[in-house]
């Protein structure tokens, strides 16, 4: 299975559309997961047309932070999502921190309060930092941002490809243009 994940997109602020390079980079996707910071609906439907969409809920689509967009209530928007495919089980959330820029132990109990038990992937986002990094046994992927990469602005973005393969997982960044 091949999973497209993309992260604060923070459309319309950053711009009015999704990047054309995003439609490349999920072709074939199988389903596609955003961590967060969508801020307005179309852009998970523009995303539903490569394939199905679960997203979650980050800071900046509640309204909160002085941003005037709020995400509209909708059934792929949760604060967190676990699914298991192949025996794997990811989680998705907009941030958790991970042992880097804390402990482990601070890292294991957010796993466990969003998820309730250790998982094979974390997909987030909110740092607009893209990278992929093991902690012990869980595999932490940041897509970074299609649209604000490092949070600059007019350089291409980035976004990640996910594969599960007879209960093997892999993660790979692609920038995008």
């Amino acid at each position: 299975m091949r999973i497209g994940i993309i992260s604060d997109t923070h459309i319309p602020e950053a711009c009015e559309h999704l990047p054309p390079a995003v439609f490349e980079a999920f072709s074939g996707v199988d389903l596609v997961m955003h961590a967060g910071d969508v801020y307005v609906n179309r852009v998970l439907d523009e995303l539903s047309e490569v394939a199905p969409v679960i997203a979650a809920l980050g800071n900046g689509d509640e309204g909160l932070d002085g941003h005037r967009f709020r995400l509209e209530p909708d059934e792929r928007v949760r604060e967190a999502h676990l699914l298991e495919i192949e025996g794997v089980r990811i989680g998705l959330v907009h941030a958790i921190p991970t042992p880097d820029e804390t402990s482990e132990r601070v890292f294991r109990n957010a796993i466990d309060a969003h998820f309730g038990g250790p998982v094979d992937v974390v997909v987030q986002g909110h740092s607009h930092v893209e990278g992929v990094v093991r902690f012990g046994e869980t595999l932490v992927v940041n897509p970074g941002s299609a649209t604000l990469p490092r949070n600059l602005v007019g350089v291409p973005g980035t976004v990640a490809i996910l594969e599960i393969a007879e209960g093997r997982v892999s993660a790979e960044i692609i920038k995008l243009g």
